[in-house]
């Protein structure tokens, strides 16, 4: 493990990446998902793409990386994308999971690798709503204790700064960022997937002009067991180039 400043708006990032094959002779750039950290996409890809140079990178407020600041998704992608500079790292190839799907495409890589990505909203049940408008009556009154109770579980045990992120973040429409992504996406999918529904996949499949869409066994982290199949997908393109 490996650990980078980077400075961005006046605040520093410490940045945790592993750097992998440095001889590789091209890079795949890994980012995982919200609440989650870069050993997800290792324990998923890290035996897989010999001969390739990987880096897996903890992004700001995840894993080992620092972040005292409330950031939205455009923040997120220029602080990896100066981490990249930094790194002299080319953006051959960047394979983003769930949030780090948005974080992805607007690094404009050659190939984009999308594992159930968000940024297509979905219209929320009535439950949802009115456990929202719920948590905005009573938080005038219950202060920080009503976030606790009502957020998702994805944003439960967090600092403060990162719950605000999250709330920048959690319900973005990326269709037109995907729509105007011009070069070649790789669109991956678990058919079970909840979290982000296959809908969404083909959705964004649409969009996306130079995409191909795979729908695969599992739910929002299918990657973990249809690794194999990614990597002998994302390896044909390269090899087509």
């Amino acid at each position: 493990m490996a650990l980078k400043s980077v400075e961005y708006s006046q605040n520093r990032y410490d940045i945790s990446y592993e750097l992998e094959n440095i001889q590789g002779k091209r890079t795949i750039v890994f980012l995982h998902g919200w609440g989650s950290n870069k050993e997800i996409m290792k324990m998923a890809f890290g035996n897989l793409f010999e001969g390739y140079k990987k880096i897996y990178i903890d992004m700001p407020g995840f894993g080992k990386s620092s972040n005292s600041e409330v950031l939205n998704t455009f923040d997120y992608a220029k602080i990896i994308d100066l981490l990249l500079i930094d790194l002299k790292i080319e953006k051959q190839v960047v394979v983003g999971h769930s949030f780090g799907g948005k974080v992805a495409v607007l690094l404009n890589p050659d190939i984009l690798v999308l594992l159930s990505s968000s940024g297509i909203l979905v219209k929320k049940p009535l439950k949802v709503k009115l456990k929202i408008a719920l948590s905005k009556v009573l938080k005038p009154f219950l202060g920080d204790r009503i976030r606790r109770a009502f957020i998702s579980e994805d944003a439960k045990d967090i600092s403060l700064n990162m719950y605000e992120t999250f709330k920048n973040v959690v319900d973005e429409d990326f269709s037109s960022y995907f729509a105007n992504f011009k070069n070649r996406a790789l669109i991956f999918w678990g058919k079970d997937d909840l979290a982000t529904p296959l809908e969404c996949g083909e959705r964004i499949s649409e969009i996306i002009e130079n995409s191909s869409f795979y729908h695969l066994k599992g739910d929002h982290y299918f990657f973990l067991e249809e690794a194999k199949t990614v990597e002998e997908t994302i390896i044909g393109e390269i090899e087509k180039r």
